[in-house]
């Protein structure tokens, strides 16, 4: 079966990913794309590197121009993407790559984004780890796939927040390391912060330099990522110390956590922890003792890679991530949650192989 698909944002570099990786998938059919103030021009002109989509043209970003189509994949700023769903009638699966659908907590929106709340959608993280409880109270861990099977409206995540609870959900469940004192530290490419023009961004802001930001608990996914934490089985109310850092790497994050372990855990048992939460998954692989990823090795692949280490002097579990932003982090989650939502298999159009030098 062929689904038409239509994605919104086109011309941005979130919006371009999933071009990239939509061309390819066997099933998907790109029929309809739209921007703003590129509306009208050939699509070519935006994303020259699509050589294979060349016949489109962008369209006004509308919901009149958006429904009618299987598929509608949004990435737009945030705050943009909320209204114009409401108003979608006709689409069979929609998935939000901004933030305007992830937070369950009003607060944590006003807080965090501010504007109108929109309701939470299906999580787009299909490996997430999740506690729940049978009736007897025995804990049950499932998937966060297990909500995207059949699923009609799924938030993609951010990219930071899904590297950092990927990092850290199989200590949380397996109980080897608490969750009130996490440390984040990221090494990010500046492609996640789009593609509109800003002066911290140019080249000549960011070329031989390393630029801390959103310091002291301000970024906007903290509260994800303690959604996510929460979700995984935290005891107590996760508390993260999170710093991203731009540096100049067009694409890519490099996310090292620390956080406590608990009392007798030994470095055997955090190391099964995370083998046995991801041994079976097809994106997100384990790397052996002494290993530890780099960014190169995950360029346009839809890979998490993680590294393990137990810092037996600070009691302290360390936990190295890196995947690439606009694949991983942002457009390949959304097309795997897609993939799952609609029955069609989940490796369906996404590749584990990166781009090399």
């Amino acid at each position: 079966m062929t689904y038409s698909v239509a994605v919104a944002g086109a011309s941005g570099y979130a919006g371009g990913e999933l071009l990239r990786l939509l061309a390819e998938h066997p099933e998907f059919e790109i029929r309809t794309v739209t921007g703003h103030s590129s509306a009208g021009r050939p699509l070519i002109e935006s994303q020259p590197h699509l050589r294979s989509l060349a016949h489109l043209t962008l369209k006004e970003t509308t919901p009149e121009v958006l429904d009618g189509h299987d598929v509608v994949f949004f990435a737009l700023p945030h705050g943009a993407s909320g209204e114009l769903t409401e108003q979608l009638t006709s689409v069979r699966l929609v998935v939000d790559c901004g933030a305007d659908h992830r937070l369950a907590s009003a607060d944590d929106w006003a807080k965090f984004y501010g504007g109108e709340h929109h309701h939470a959608w299906t999580y787009g993280v299909p490996e997430l780890i999740l506690a729940e409880q049978a009736a007897d109270g025995t804990p049950i861990w499932t998937r966060q796939r297990e909500y995207l099977a059949e699923s009609s409206r799924i938030a993609a995540p951010g990219c930071n927040a899904s590297t950092v609870a990927l990092s850290l959900a199989p200590g949380i469940a397996a109980g080897v390391i608490e969750a009130n004192d996490i440390v984040s530290v990221l090494a990010v490419g500046p492609s996640g912060a789009g593609k509109a023009a800003k002066t911290h961004l140019l080249g000549a802001e960011l070329m031989g330099t390393a630029n801390p930001y959103a310091v002291g608990g301000t970024h906007r996914h903290i509260p994800e990522i303690q959604q996510s934490l929460k979700g995984a089985g935290a005891t107590t109310e996760p508390t993260i110390s999170f710093t991203p850092v731009l540096v100049p790497m067009s694409r890519g994050i490099l996310a090292t956590s620390t956080a406590r372990l608990v009392p007798g855990t030994s470095a055997e048992q955090v190391r099964a922890a995370w083998e046995d939460a991801y041994t079976a998954e097809p994106f997100i692989h384990v790397l052996p003792e002494g290993i530890f990823p780099r960014t190169a090795d995950t360029l346009g692949a839809n890979t998490c890679l993680i590294g393990l280490a137990v810092d037996e002097a600070a009691g302290r579990a360390v936990v190295v991530a890196a995947l690439d932003n606009l694949a991983k982090g942002t457009a390949g989650a959304a097309i795997q949650s897609a993939n799952i939502a609609l029955g069609i298999p989940e490796t369906t159009g996404l590749s584990v192989n990166g781009v090399a030098p």
